[in-house]
């Protein structure tokens, strides 16, 4: 009894709560994959120039954002609940696996979000040196996970348009930088390389990290207006957004200055910033850096939340994982991840790069393989929106991602291959521990 008014009081506060509408959903799928051209620098020095940079974000997309943007957009429409790709593997394999795939990306997701209060101090020290220092650090790190879950706890409708208004600041110093840098372009610099300074490895992981993730926001599908005419919108206005936010950018940077490639790190943008605009340039492009950290955390928190709460709803987690707050949002969830987060704000991105990547190629084969066998298994299935190819064309469709995502993972490292055994060991014997919990 107690439990059937729990579960109709969290119904309630979920249809009372706002609904995503187009514009806040494009925002945060946007933030999901990309955030802003902060960290494509490292493909330019990785590709030995700025040719194989350019063309990565012009085929790359190609071969793997759209592919996965397609599965993304018949599956979240076919399965419009939260919890997302978890619903899809357990339809298609059975729960063990679903519990599975919803254990890698909610780890992945949570490590992944220890970095963004990190990164935001790290643009911060530039300005302010004293956050090198641990005694205003720690305070700081804590300060600002606080305040960024309290942010979600709010609703994820506020968590949508402040991605709108971030995603907007974030974006506008790029879009001047590029009108500034015209009159400088020289294509014939687009086209520089110097293969004894290509980085395989390195061009690759910069790649595929910066193009991942456009899954994530189907964990909110049941929160959307609308899902079956919004997602697959959403996503194709994410693909544009996203694509164009890294090549203008580039084009601009790269054609405007000639810089070793060697020069272009983490960071730099806010460098060809200041050579082209002056030092007020350089300063907007370190705040909208900072300000893009604030916006990835809130997708990412939101999007392992409503996770854990579709993965509670379907009776692989305990029902606390989905209770709701008078806003609507996941409390015990959102405090899990903020938990989380606060344990391992200590890694740096470099360590953990290529173990995020594992996880996640490891994840997205199992999605792939679930948008066929339900294809084959479910052809009755109620489909919204589904990619206008037969069986054999959506074989097809998936195999240029899935050998991307074999060559990244043999392209790991030792250490890598050892933390991701590690923690698909766990998700194996969590399993049966909280199945015995629901049994």
């Amino acid at each position: 009894m107690g439990e059937e008014g729990m579960t109709s009081d969290a119904e309630n506060k979920a249809k009372t709560s706002p609904k995503l509408t187009l514009l806040p959903l494009i925002a945060l799928i946007f933030y999901d994959v990309s955030g802003g051209p902060f960290g494509v620098e490292d493909s330019v020095r990785a590709g030995g120039g700025p040719l194989l940079s350019l063309l990565g974000f012009l085929i790359f997309p190609l071969i793997w954002s759209i592919p996965e943007a397609l599965v993304t957009a018949e599956l979240a429409t076919s399965f419009p609940q939260n919890g997302g790709y978890v619903i899809w593997i357990s339809s298609a394999f059975g729960p063990f696996w679903g519990f599975q795939e919803g254990f890698w990306k909610w780890f992945s997701g949570v490590i992944d979000n220890a970095l963004y209060p990190v990164l935001f101090l790290d643009y911060l020290k530039h300005s302010f040196p004293i956050f090198n220092h641990l005694i205003a650090r720690i305070p700081a790190l804590l300060g600002i996970t606080v305040s960024l879950t309290y942010l979600n706890y709010r609703g994820l409708h506020i968590v949508g348009f402040s991605a709108v208004a971030l995603a907007f600041f974030s974006l506008c110093p790029f879009i001047v930088m590029s009108f500034l840098s015209i009159p400088r372009i020289s294509p014939k610099q687009w086209l520089a390389i110097d293969f004894k300074k290509v980085e395989w490895r390195g061009y690759f992981n910069c790649m595929f990290w910066n193009l991942n993730y456009w899954d994530k926001a189907s964990t909110l599908a049941g929160e959307v207006e609308n899902p079956s005419k919004t997602f697959p919108k959403a996503l194709f206005g994410a693909v544009i957004l996203v694509v164009s936010s890294y090549l203008i950018p580039l084009l601009a940077g790269t054609g405007a200055l000639k810089s070793s490639s060697n020069e272009w790190s983490d960071g730099y943008f806010a460098e060809v910033g200041m050579l082209i605009g002056g030092v007020w340039l350089k300063w907007w492009i370190q705040a909208a850096a900072a300000m893009s950290n604030l916006g990835l955390f809130e997708a990412e928190m939101s999007g392992d939340a409503f996770q854990l709460l579709g993965m509670s709803e379907m009776g692989m987690l305990p029902s606390m994982f989905a209770s709701r707050s008078k806003y609507g949002t996941p409390t015990i969830s959102i405090l899990c991840s903020a938990t989380g987060i606060i344990f391992l704000s200590w890694m740096s991105f470099q360590e953990i790069l290529e173990f995020l990547n594992f996880l996640y190629a490891i994840g997205m084969l199992l999605e792939f393989a679930a948008f066929i066998k339900l294809r084959i298994k479910k052809p009755e299935l109620h489909r919204p929106y589904k990619v206008p190819l037969q069986t054999f064309g959506a074989i097809l469709l998936c195999l240029p991602p899935a050998m991307l995502l074999v060559l990244v993972m043999c392209l790991a490292s030792v250490q890598t291959f050892l933390g991701s055994s590690v923690v698909i060991l766990l998700g194996f014997l969590l399993y049966p521990t909280f199945s015995s919990c629901q049994g």
